[in-house]
């Protein structure tokens, strides 16, 4: 497993998805499914214990699935009742659609990007 506060990598099984930690940051890419929420869970945990926020990077993510959105939001809301942040960064289009079907959009945060003038 990663080190919280160093860079690190892990992958899932089937090489489906990969997961680079780096502090207070989680980037993952590929897809991230059910498959891959055994993975993705304890490293958000790991890096919440230790950080007040954490960002998880989802430009990566070329898929998504309702199983993968929960753990973000369940991961989000034990964030807030402790008193921290969990945002995420960067989702695609594909991610924010699925994010506002399943009513989700409502507990995860999303980074918000300064808009060039």
């Amino acid at each position: 497993m990663a080190e919280i506060g160093t860079i690190g990598r892990r992958t899932s099984a089937g090489n489906r998805l990969q997961i680079v930690t780096d502090g207070p940051r989680l980037e993952l890419v590929g897809d991230f499914d059910a498959r891959s929420t055994s993975q993705v869970r304890p490293l958000l945990h790991d890096a919440m214990a230790v950080h007040e926020r954490v960002v998880v990077d989802l430009a990566g993510v070329a898929n998504v699935d309702l199983t993968a959105l929960r753990v973000l939001a369940a991961a989000s809301r034990r964030a807030h009742h402790e008193g921290r942040h969990l945002v995420l960064s960067s989702p695609r289009p594909v991610v924010v659609r699925l994010m506002h079907l399943s009513h989700l959009a409502r507990l995860l945060e999303v980074e918000r990007l300064a808009v060039p003038a």
